[in-house]
């Protein structure tokens, strides 16, 4: 799995959580998990394969917001039993 941390500048409530959300799951259709957070001020995406960062970054800029950092990354998918147990 890939993990990908998109750092969002100008959230500022929850629909705006919702509408970068919406924008990134529409701009990659790919994404197997995502999460927005205003109080983190950035998305964690997660995918099977890297996502392209231009894509990523247009979506979020189209929705009024700004793009402040991009890190991608390969992290170890944890099985049924490892969630469960760490």
């Amino acid at each position: 799995m890939i993990q990908t941390t998109i750092g969002i500048e100008g959230m500022a409530c929850l629909m705006c959580e919702a509408h970068v959300k919406d924008a990134l799951l529409k701009a990659c259709p790919d994404i197997k998990k995502i999460t927005v957070s205003r109080k983190t001020a950035n998305a964690v995406i997660e995918s099977e394969a890297a996502l392209d960062q231009t894509q990523l970054t247009d979506a979020v800029t189209a929705t009024g917001y700004t793009v402040t950092s991009f890190e991608a990354a390969e992290v170890a998918q944890k099985g049924f039993f490892e969630k469960l147990f760490g």
